[in-house]
């Protein structure tokens, strides 16, 4: 096994990196009022474009189902407690039964960051102090609340289909090239305004090996990331925990350089966590992809259930 990866993962180990100084990444190309970054692309002509796409009218859900058994991190949890049953007095005896759910909704299951989620120092997204937009109730701006409906056309890249494998090896770190072999493997290719989607196949271990699914994970790494977030995507979907590949081989020392490169620099949204095993089963590599945060005032992200429909 280890034959298929070792070069690729050599010429990755050779490389560093750091995260761009302010200069260097802001104003964003909105300009230096803009809060939105990707979704300025989320058009009505994008809309109408996925539309064209679906044909069969067939829906493909992309979200792991949020229960108590799922992986976690730390302090994060997601506890269910059912209330039930009331029994209304009137003769009809309509029974009510709802459930009290404690939970960090914002980051956990298939899950999209937003902006303040993740810093470089004290500063976000087009170098936004991020102190100055902190409240007691949530971020006073680029909360999750004000992403929006996304739908526009979906990208599968199979990394793991291009390899022959069920699942990526652990810790396996995505190159530019893998990307292009796999997309060329394929025949198809990223436009602006994509929500490019990464198959590792690391998602299933969820559910069943949940120490090893948050221990460690494959993809993408910086190089490969870069090269994605130059062609404009919408966001950067992944059927890992972090997108990116856990722990970092280009900057070993560091934690998540990705998540810094997408939310900070360039302003593109990431969506973690994914089911992404049966679209790559059916060889489906564009579709149209349909997801909407939750409208959590403030919130740094949202518990989302994404789909593809073609």
């Amino acid at each position: 096994m280890r034959g298929l990866f070792a070069s690729a993962v050599q010429a990755q180990e050779a490389q560093r990196w750091s995260p761009p100084a302010a200069g260097d990444r802001c104003p964003s190309r909105w300009g230096a009022a803009d809060r939105r970054g990707s979704m300025n692309l989320m058009t009505p002509e994008r809309a109408k474009r996925a539309a064209s796409l679906i044909r069969t009218g067939e829906i493909i859900e992309c979200g792991q189902t949020l229960n108590q058994t799922m992986p976690f991190f730390g302090t994060r949890r997601f506890d269910v407690h059912l209330k039930r049953t009331f029994m209304n007095p009137e003769p009809n005896r309509r029974g009510s039964n709802e459930e009290l759910v404690v939970a960090e909704i914002g980051q956990v299951g298939t899950q999209l960051d937003a902006f303040p989620h993740q810093t470089i120092g004290d500063e976000g997204y087009n170098c936004v102090h991020i102190p100055r937009i902190s409240s007691r109730g949530g971020f006073t701006e680029m909360g999750v609340e004000k992403v929006g409906t996304i739908f526009t056309r979906g990208v599968l890249i199979d990394v793991a289909g291009l390899k022959g494998v069920a699942t990526l090896p652990d810790t396996y770190e995505i190159t530019p090239d893998d990307l292009q072999a796999a997309m060329s493997r394929q025949n198809v290719r990223i436009e602006e305004g994509d929500a490019v989607l990464i198959h590792t196949g690391w998602g299933l271990l969820w559910g069943k090996e949940n120490a090893r699914y948050v221990a460690s994970c494959p993809g993408l790494g910086v190089a490969a990331a870069e090269w994605i977030l130059r062609q404009n995507p919408m966001l950067m979907g992944s059927d890992n925990w972090p997108v990116e590949c856990a722990p970092s081989k280009t900057m070993p020392d560091g934690s998540l350089p990705v998540h810094q490169l997408a939310l900070a620099v360039y302003g593109v949204h990431l969506l973690e966590n994914m089911k992404l095993d049966e679209l790559a089963r059916r060889g489906q590599s564009e579709f149209a992809f349909a997801v909407q945060p939750l409208k959590l005032q403030g919130g740094t992200g949202s518990t989302v259930a994404p789909s593809a429909l073609f």
